[in-house]
């Protein structure tokens, strides 16, 4: 019967997993490891492995492991036999073919193909191959008799050195002096050779024959060699990828998505896309982006009917009156001699002339009714939406999580990750009007492993950073934050720490006591300032911490209400050098409470009837977080604005590009 409730191993495709026919209950740290790939997430020793019951959701008795950790130093020693024989085989997939295979038309090699070895490009020596990219620096020597370009393709931030002679640039057609200033764009073919010892690079390109130029005005191009502010980088955000630290952010951001999708696709997760045009306010903000092309219309006059004057009003509303009262005097005097049929034959078209006033001055309200090409409901209740697109207000989406929420309560465990909005005037580094979201929902999952998941989330892509992305990070340290991968190597080894809201207020108010000066006050039921969670994070624990069990008043309607009614189970990550970096919550699953909450909170419960209909059909316990991509890439760069690290960044009065 044990050997039915461990499984087998088996290997398949590069995954290991543990398979099991049965599911009896398990330590969630067990449970962790039979349910995905053992590799998925960095070590969690020290974490806490209680269990709870179906029943109560109360810690039930740790039976150990059963022999497990032999199992698991056998998988770990196969894991590395694994990794070593992947690397070894991706290096001899690139010799053997130095091309990659949307590049064959120009037969270009990537520059990080060649730099990127481990031996710096050495045993690519007297290989011949195409290096394209565009000129970092150029220079002539020799009395013109050659010259030195630094070519660089994005690839990598270690550029390659061409030397390219004259002879083989007039051979091309093309004077030296047009290949070496910064910007142009250079596709070159030629010899790898070695470098003399002590030089920088390993290797350097001997050029043979000039495939390509795109020629650039050294007069008028924009980014210097020399360092350039961020500030005016931002003014040419068409250019800026060219820069050392926005392509090393870039590549940084590459990783990290990538790594996202690994971490939920090899944990059991679906991914899901969450429309951006929505009609329901998640966060109950207010701070919405509408979406309407009532405006379009108005500009362009499509049905807005011809305006009515003032004069024109009181003049079909006296036709009323008047057509009205001729009516009524023809009724009586037909009513007063109900023999005189030519008494109650005037009464009908005096009618139909009463209609006719009636509709021109319905049709003059409706002109009316029109302010600025757009109709608008009575009273001053606003333009009529059911003129609009989708006949109703609409918004661009603040968050996946609602429509996630009904997805994992259908699949279980999902994940989303795309763009949302905020209309939040501020100029601030730490915000953007868009910026993208990581927002996973997971069914049958208490607050516990909601934390538990956002923290080996948190690890899993620190550790890929490190392993893939080192000459970045390298770069980043030297020239941004000194201390970035000594960060980076912490979060991996070491397990969050956790503590409740009510702790964190303690210790911020002992801080206080000793001395430590706050710009916002501290108490119990404030909503923690970025000032409390990187005093926290940085000077108290010197590590990243979870703070779990908030007022209810500062958090929003859906978090699970817990028993004593004034805290709900939500919980924040906090890291050094950002402060809040996933916040998240179990959800409440009781109708009756949401029902409440959502009253409580002043929102309309029509607009929710989707949402509470899921704690109507077949309610689950379930949780999810959502992690700001942009403050995760800050975190991992420390860098100080959150402009720098996504492509095209929005702000109020900027939407460049």
């Amino acid at each position: 019967m044990r050997a039915a409730l461990l499984g087998s191993t088996s290997i398949a495709a590069g995954r290991i997993w543990r398979q099991s026919a049965v599911a009896p209950l398990r330590t969630r740290s067990s449970a962790r490891r039979l349910a995905r790939p053992l590799y998925a997430s960095p070590s969690t020793a020290g974490v806490s492995t209680e269990t709870y019951s179906i029943t109560n959701n109360t810690p039930m008795a740790d039976n150990g492991n059963d022999g497990q950790p032999a199992l698991t130093n056998e998988v770990e020693a196969l894991r590395k036999q694994l990794a070593s024989l992947q690397a070894t085989l991706k290096q001899k997939e690139a010799e053997l073919n130095l091309v990659y295979p949307y590049n064959k038309t120009y037969g270009k090699t990537s520059i990080n193909v060649v730099v990127g070895r481990e031996d710096g490009g050495k045993g690519l020596v007297g290989r011949t191959m195409r290096v394209g990219g565009w000129v970092k620096t150029g220079r002539e020597a020799g009395a013109g008799a050659f010259a030195f370009l630094e070519v660089n393709d994005g690839s990598s931030p270690e550029s390659i050195q061409c030397m390219v002679t004259k002879e083989a640039a007039e051979a091309s057609g093309m004077a030296l002096n047009k290949l070496t200033p910064t910007g142009t764009c250079v596709l070159i073919e030629g010899e790898l050779a070695a470098t003399p010892e002590g030089t920088k690079q390993a290797v350097e390109l001997k050029a043979t024959k000039i495939v390509h130029v795109g020629t650039s005005d050294a007069a008028t191009y924009p980014i210097a060699k020399k360092k350039t502010s961020f500030e005016f980088l931002r003014e040419k955000m068409h250019l800026r990828p060219r820069t050392n630290t926005i392509s090393a952010v870039a590549r940084i951001r590459n990783a990290l998505a990538y790594a996202t999708h690994k971490f939920f696709q090899e944990n059991g997760f679906l991914y899901v896309h969450t429309p951006i045009v929505t009609a329901s306010d998640c966060e109950g903000a207010g701070e919405m982006f509408q979406v309407t092309t009532l405006l379009g219309k108005a500009e362009k006059g499509e049905g807005v009917p011809v305006p009515v004057s003032d004069a024109a009003y009181q003049e079909a509303q006296a036709a009323v009156v008047s057509a009205g009262d001729a009516v009524k005097a023809a009724k009586a005097e037909a009513a007063e001699d109900k023999d005189n049929k030519e008494l109650a034959a005037k009464v009908k078209p005096l009618v139909a002339a009463l209609q006719a006033a009636k509709k021109q001055l319905e049709a003059a309200e409706e002109s009316r009714s029109w302010v600025g090409g757009i109709k608008q409901l009575p009273n001053g209740a606003g333009p009529d939406y059911s003129q609009d697109f989708f006949g109703r207000r609409a918004y661009l989406t603040v968050s996946g999580q609602l429509q996630g929420e009904f997805y994992a309560c259908a699949l279980s465990n999902i994940y989303t990750f795309g763009p949302t909005f905020r209309a939040e005037y501020s100029f601030t580094a730490r915000h953007l009007a868009e910026f993208w979201m990581i927002e996973p929902e997971m069914a049958f999952c208490d607050i516990h492993d909601d934390m538990q998941c956002a923290e080996d989330y948190v690890r899993f892509c620190c550790k890929y950073l490190l392993d893939t992305c080192r000459p970045d990070l390298e770069f980043i340290n030297k020239m941004i934050d000194k201390t970035a991968i000594e960060r980076l190597e912490q979060v991996v080894s070491t397990p969050f720490k956790r503590i409740s809201y009510t702790e964190a207020i303690e210790l911020l108010e002992k801080s206080v006591a000793d001395g430590k000066k706050f710009e916002h006050a501290v108490s119990w039921g404030i909503d923690l300032a970025t000032e409390h969670e990187r005093h926290l994070t940085e000077d108290i624990f010197k590590q990243p911490v979870i703070v779990y069990n908030y007022p209810k008043d500062i958090k929003a309607f859906y978090m699970k209400l817990n028993d004593d009614q004034k805290t709900v189970a939500a919980m924040d990550v906090l890291v050094p050098k950002v402060g809040e970096l996933v916040g998240g919550s179990q959800r409440e699953d009781n109708f009756d409470v949401l029902q409440r909450r959502i009253k409580e909170g002043g929102m309309d419960l029509e607009a929710y009837e989707a949402y509470l209909d899921l704690r109507k059909y077949g309610s689950v316990p379930h949780s999810g977080f959502g992690l700001g991509f942009e403050r995760l890439i800050l975190f991992a760069t420390g860098l100080d604005n959150i402009r720098e690290v996504i492509p095209f960044p929005r702000w109020p009065g900027n939407a460049a590009c």
